[in-house]
């Protein structure tokens, strides 16, 4: 297993290698740049503010230079808030998106798998189709439809809780965004948790342990409840990397400052550093949780093996 972790991790190299490269390329043929205004800087200045940020040069020595930065673990300035760098920014943004995305991960994986799980034990029952409705209700409404329900009614119709902000990071501002981020994931991990349930259910290994008499709570967590987890946590590798660098939808709705919102005001700027740095965090954390997910799969299933 260590092998398998280290020849994973070098070839993650290449692939961070050929994110990077497409990025940088692609946010730099977009049009507009980052210092284009409605009323256009006079040319000496703007000649001066290129050669600032190194943007007078050829794109192909710009993104030699970036390679170069990076090496180093430097992220450059943010081209749109000129009092910090990217990796400042970082510092700030990326531990609201963690605590934002881990809190949302954490509900969505015990309430997902509780309800699919009873959905499997309760099959073609009134509990079963409450659950896939519910289920399939909450895959089809999108975060940018629930956010500002959930913000309009328990935010400014009823006053419960605040319609945005993040409070230093209080409770009573976690809870909408929080909802918002685990309704979806919720739907989808009950939904994947059912079926695979029902599916174990019915596998020799789980017809075998019946037939050894064991109690049916040991069947289903132990035996059942353990093989269905496998597809459940192929579906979280992805989806925990993607909340826990911060929602773009959420985070711009209920002003949080995370480092999805700021992907967001970068996108829009043009500015290519914070952009850029981004997109390297995401990719690094799709990598790390790919990773995980396999070992959590040698775990789950003994038959897996990679060395």
């Amino acid at each position: 297993m260590v092998g398998y972790v280290l020849r994973r991790l070098l070839s993650a190299i290449p692939t961070v290698f050929i994110i990077v490269t497409l990025a940088f390329f692609m946010i730099r043929i977009a049009p507009g740049g980052p210092f284009d205004l409605e009323r256009p800087l006079d040319p000496l200045i703007m000649e001066n503010i290129n050669r600032a940020y190194n943007l007078d040069k050829p794109l192909w020595q710009q993104y030699l230079l970036y390679l170069g930065n990076l090496a180093q673990g430097d992220l450059g300035p943010s081209f749109t808030r000129r009092d910090f760098s990217v990796m400042d920014l970082f510092r700030t943004g990326l531990p609201v998106s963690i605590q934002l995305g881990a809190m949302a991960l954490s509900l969505a994986l015990i309430v997902g798998t509780a309800l699919g799980a009873l959905a499997a034990l309760r099959q073609n029952t009134w509990i079963d189709y409450m659950v896939v409705g519910t289920a399939t209700l909450g895959i089809t409404i999108p975060p940018f439809v629930i956010a500002p329900v959930l913000s309009l009614f328990f935010g400014v119709m009823l006053g419960w809780l605040p319609a945005g902000g993040w409070g230093g990071g209080q409770f009573r501002y976690l809870v909408l965004p929080v909802a918002t981020l685990a309704l979806p994931q919720i739907a989808i991990i009950a939904r994947l948790t059912r079926g695979a349930t029902i599916e174990a259910l019915r596998s020799n290994h789980v017809r075998t342990a019946r037939a050894y008499g064991l109690p049916t709570r040991v069947v289903v967590v132990t035996h059942a409840l353990r093989a269905a987890m496998l597809p459940v946590v192929s579906y979280l590798g992805p989806t925990a990397a993607a909340l826990l660098t911060g929602s773009v939808v959420v985070e711009t709705i209920f002003g949080i400052p995370g480092i999805g919102r700021y992907f967001v005001q970068g996108a829009l700027g043009r500015d290519y550093t914070l952009v850029m740095g981004t997109v390297i965090v995401i990719a690094v954390f799709v990598v790390i949780f790919n990773l995980i997910v396999d070992i959590l799969y040698a775990w789950l299933d003994p038959r897996v093996r990679y060395d």
